[in-house]
């Protein structure tokens, strides 16, 4: 092999001219194909590079600033702010219509009415003649409310006492307080109270009977009968959803009768605790006071007065089978159909009846401030609507 030394000066400058080319082709290949980065910043990404014209990192942190801002006011075109009002959610219960509560009840019979105005605010057959069983009692308690005072003496006879229950057990020729035994009849149902009571005011339990008859009459109930003062099931007696609701909304004006039926439970002066059989007082709200009754041959029967507000209903059922449910299912139908019915009154524009505003302001001033026409066959009479 030939010595470096030996090389031609020519041979030699060719070798440095290729490798000195090398180098240059090696560098400006580095230069342009230098990989790129990226910076990443919150909410953007900035991509840097090491090109001579690439920005600054002040140029940069600007930029990041501007896109981030850029993309926060996109999102708020989208998003819902907090500060933004919502509309309120409609928090009032749809009212459901009277024939789907009728398919929710098990009575045969029943009635809301608007203790204020009389109106009737639901009903299914609420004439429809049946047993009223203790719901009677309502009458018997009301009239001898009005008979007797307080302390004066009733004897209890054997036939009083023999009375089934529900009863309080009187004793036979021993002699109890009026108070006491109206008390026993308004809140525990009793019987034997009844009879007693009955006895005392009229002489026999027919004859009162015929007083309760007259008494229901007088009070607007029509269809009423009452052949016993127990409201035991008897040929003959009968009473209607409505002419219960009728007597009790009459009764309950009664300040001493409503005092008394609208207690939970009362010591009578014996001892005795008399206990409500109306738990519609600690179960539905605004219950004011009312009366149950049962026989096989009524079922279960019910009335009583309920208040919220300014607002009072009666409701009365017959032959019911879930009698507290068909209560409460009832009572909510009442508040919830007046409350309504009170939002539309007072929606509606005074003085104006049934003709809505809108359409009474299309009409033309000629026709509003002229008489009535009677249209022919001619048509000169007809006011212009232009």
């Amino acid at each position: 092999m030939m010595s470096p030394l030996l090389i031609s000066p020519t041979r030699r400058m060719s070798r440095f001219a290729g490798l000195f080319c090398c180098l240059f082709l090696l560098y400006l290949y580095g230069w342009l194909a230098t990989p790129l980065f990226a910076k990443t910043t919150s909410g953007s990404s900035i991509i840097t590079t090491s090109h001579k014209f690439a920005p600054k990192k002040n140029q940069q942190a600007s930029l990041a600033r501007r896109i981030t801002a850029s993309s926060t006011a996109s999102l708020a075109c989208i998003t819902r702010s907090p500060d933004m009002k919502r509309k309120p959610a409609k928090s009032r219960r749809k009212l459901i219509s009277a024939s789907r509560l009728r398919k929710k009840l098990s009575s045969r019979s029943a009635i809301v009415l608007d203790s204020q105005t009389g109106k009737v605010l639901y009903s299914h057959d609420p004439d429809r003649a049946a047993q009223p069983a203790s719901t009677i009692k309502v009458l018997t308690g009301l009239i001898a409310i009005g008979s007797l005072r307080d302390k004066e003496m009733v004897k209890a006879s054997r036939h009083a006492a023999g009375m089934p229950r529900s009863k309080v057990y009187l004793k036979p020729g021993k002699s109890y307080k009026a108070d006491d035994l109206i008390n026993a009849v308004l809140l525990a149902s009793a019987n034997d109270a009844s009879v007693a009571l009955a006895e005392k005011v009229a002489g026999s339990e027919k004859s009162f009977a015929k007083l309760m008859t007259h008494k229901a009459r007088s009070l607007g109930a029509q269809k009423t009968v009452c052949k016993t003062a127990s409201g035991l099931t008897a040929r003959g007696q009968q009473s209607t959803a409505r002419d219960l609701a009728i007597v009790f909304d009459q009764a309950m004006t009664n300040r001493e009768f409503a005092q008394r039926i609208g207690k939970s439970k009362v010591r009578t002066s014996y001892g005795k605790l008399l206990r409500n059989h109306n738990k519609a007082l600690w179960r539905v709200k605004g219950a004011v006071g009312g009366k149950t009754g049962y026989t096989r041959a009524a079922r279960q029967t019910y009335v009583g007065k309920f208040a919220r507000g300014n607002t009072e209903l009666v409701v009365a059922i017959m032959g019911s089978e879930t009698m507290w449910d068909d209560i409460s299912r009832l009572v909510e139908y009442g508040f919830d159909k007046k409350q309504r019915l009170a939002s539309l009154h007072q929606s509606e524009p005074a003085g104006l009846g049934d003709v809505h505003p809108v359409a009474l302001a299309t009409l033309a001033p000629t026709f509003k401030n002229s008489p009535l026409q009677v249209l022919r066959a001619s048509k000169k009479n007809i006011p212009s609507f232009n």
